[in-house]
């Protein structure tokens, strides 16, 4: 499996902004990479869940409730980005397995 060059590339591009995981997905199309479309689909999950998260904590106007959330987002984005420049497959803590699981069909 090829964890450097092209594939390294398109894995850290897929954190950044929903717009780097689009244009990851599109690098990834030919040939694709098992390395890279791993990356995609974390770094797919962890956009999804800033949306909802951004959307279930605009229901509070009370920062102590909704710094904590963002806080932990932020973590583990950091923490998936991270993996990616190393060049391992390893899943976001938590949600990860789940990103794997629902977003198999991205490849």
């Amino acid at each position: 499996m090829e964890t450097t060059g092209q594939a390294k590339t398109t894995a850290v591009v897929a954190y950044i902004t929903i717009i780097g995981t689009i244009i990851a997905y599109f690098m990834n199309l030919e040939p694709k990479n098992r390395f890279a479309s791993f990356h995609i689909r974390q770094a797919f999950g962890m956009h999804i869940t800033l949306y909802l998260l951004g959307a279930l904590m605009g229901l509070f106007d009370q920062v102590f409730i909704t710094w904590p959330f963002y806080i932990v987002y932020f973590v583990l984005w950091g923490y998936g980005l991270l993996m990616a420049i190393k060049g391992e497959e390893q899943e976001i803590p938590v949600l990860g397995p789940l990103f794997q699981k629902w977003f198999s069909t991205i490849s």
